[in-house]
Order: structure tokens, then sequence, then C-alpha cells
């Protein structure tokens, strides 16, 4: 294997869905580590992607949030001790406004805002008699380096768009195998309820047999122009916490107050201790409206946009960047 001093680019996943996307788009992929830490319980995969020597890891199976997400990211800075770029990448619920015209498949993208460095923590905060309940503490916004990156590419993207399905395509023909999990859904499963219409609880059916499709059930949304990306990059606050968003009234009241594209479970666990931008593909609409059909499809987009992002970053500002103030030595 390499000299795992090599790898400057630590990529976490939250599910093994998101780690099979992750290796559909390496360059190149070394053998695993001969040995780690001695504390070390990651499983890791290792690979290339451009100039950059990326280490991917996953959290153990059935384990969810920030906590395991931050022990995850401790052990590989142990084992990989030039870590200096992260990338949480994977799947999110999606937090569709007036403001933001979110889709399935779309691909969001920490971004700091007001005083936010693009995650916030909404299960961490204070509550003040006779007002709302505020959010405390501040979690650190992405490496420099990721975020300049972010700005040159989306620029890139505004004049000549992007080939992220092209690049998907490109994946799944190498790798054949995936195409019934990772392709993208029928456009007709995604299906957007009002807030007020809610999936019956205890029921597990499908969304189009108990919900309806009617116009008194789903929200109208015309289809996108030929001329559009699609998927389209939004950029902006992640919500993180140690639950899983299933409420659509405060989905709304998360994305009007704080202006939240999307929700997630492990974020904010890691950017104070591991500098990391996060992105997410939109598999749900954080809301009792649940299905995994696009989750395998989700997690393609955002892992190609990480690629095009690497691509993106030049391998001496990546290498440059400071190791993380505290590596929970």
């Amino acid at each position: 294997m390499h000299d795992p001093r090599a790898y400057t680019v630590g990529w976490i996943c939250a599910i093994g869905t998101e780690r099979v996307a992750a290796q559909a788009f390496l360059d190149e992929k070394h053998e695993g580590p001969d040995q780690v830490s001695p504390h070390d319980g990651n499983d890791y995969t290792l690979g290339k992607i451009g100039e950059h020597h990326v280490v991917i890891a996953v959290l153990p199976s059935g384990e969810y949030g920030v906590t395991c997400a931050a022990v995850v990211a401790r052990d590989m800075l142990h084992s990989f001790p030039n870590v200096r770029l992260g990338l949480m990448v994977g799947i999110g619920g999606g937090a569709p406004s007036s403001e933001h015209d979110i889709r399935l498949g779309d691909i969001v993208v920490s971004a700091p805002c007001d005083e936010h460095g693009g995650v916030f923590q909404y299960d961490f905060g204070e509550t003040v008699q006779g007002q709302r309940f505020r959010t405390t503490g501040f979690l650190s916004p992405p490496p420099v380096a990721l975020r300049t990156a972010v700005s040159g590419l989306r620029s890139q993207y505004q004049i000549a768009g992007h080939a992220i399905e092209a690049t998907i395509d490109a994946a799944l023909e190498r790798h054949p195998r995936l195409r019934n999990k990772y392709m993208r859904p029928p456009p007709d499963s995604d299906r957007l309820y009002h807030s007020c219409h809610v999936h019956p609880s205890n029921n597990d059916s499908d969304c189009a047999v108990v919900c309806g499709d009617g116009p008194s059930h789903m929200v109208a949304r015309p289809p996108r122009l030929e001329h559009e990306d699609n998927p389209v990059v939004h950029y902006g606050l992640i919500a993180s916490a140690n639950q899983l968003m299933k409420d659509a009234w405060m989905r709304d009241r998360l994305a009007v107050e704080k202006d939240v594209l999307c929700f997630e479970m492990e974020a904010a666990g890691l950017v104070n201790h591991f500098p990391c931008l996060v992105i997410r593909g939109i598999c749900d609409y954080s809301d009792s409206h649940k299905n995994k059909k696009w989750q395998g499809y989700a997690a393609m987009t955002a892992a190609a946009y990480a690629k095009d992002l690497l691509r993106w970053v030049l391998l001496d500002k990546a290498e440059g960047e400071m190791l993380p103030i505290e590596t929970w030595y």
C-alpha cells in the first residue's frame, strides 16, 4: 500500500450505500492499509482522485449520529496523520421552499451564512421564557482550500453547467452491478406532499398507494426545463442533529427562520475537530413520507460532486492546510 502519510483527504460516509458510491468514483483504488493505530476501529478504502490520495471510512453498521461520526474521524486522524481536508459525503433530507426549488437527487453543499459556518446543530441550544428556542455555540466553516474550490467550481457550473449525470452514467457503465440500486429513479417517484399531509403511522406501504398523488395532497411543481442543470447544486446551511428529521412542520419552520436547505445526522460531530465540507444528495424531503428509492442515486450525485470538487483543489493547497487544532490524542 501507499505510505499512510501520503493521504491528505479524509472522506467519511454514514452508511454503506454512500461508501459504495464513493468507491465508484475513485480514479485509482489502492490496497488497504497493512496496519492502523492500535485503537482505530475503522475499515478503510484507499484510492486517488485527481492528484489527491483519498482515505474513505464509513460509520459502523447500524450506528448513526454526531458522536459516532466524531469517533470515526478521530480514529482516521490517528492512522492517517496528514489528512488536511475532510469531506462528509452522502445522503440527506431536503427542505424545499419558495426560495429553494430542492428536488430529489439534487445536491446541497454546506456554505457559511450569517452566524453559521455552514452547519448548525438544531437540537443543541436553550429555551428562554417567552422567546423562541435559541441555538448556542458555533460550528467551524470548511477549510479555506475547500471553500475556495467551491467558489471556483460554482462559477464554472454557472458558465458551462456541470456533467454530473454523465459522470454517474460513466461510473455505472464501469460498474454495471450498481445500476439497479444507484441509477436515477423514475421522475414520477419524486413526490413532495403538503406539510399538513402526514403518512399514516405504522404503515410502510408506498406513498403512491396510501397517500395519493392528487393536487390536494401534493405540491404542484413544473418539470425542469431542458437547458437547466439537473440535478441542481444548492449552497447554504445544513442542519444536523442526533435525530432523523421526519416532521414537515419543523422542517418548514427552520427553512424560514434559518434558511436551512438540508437535514442530516452526523456533520455536527465533525466540523469543529475534523475541518470538513458537507455534501449531501437529497433522497427525501425530511417528512413522514420516507422511502429508500432515491438513496442510491442521491449518494451518487453527492459523490460525483465531491469528485469534481477534488479535481478543482490544487495539491499544494491541500497540503498547505493546517492540521486540525484538536486531534483527540
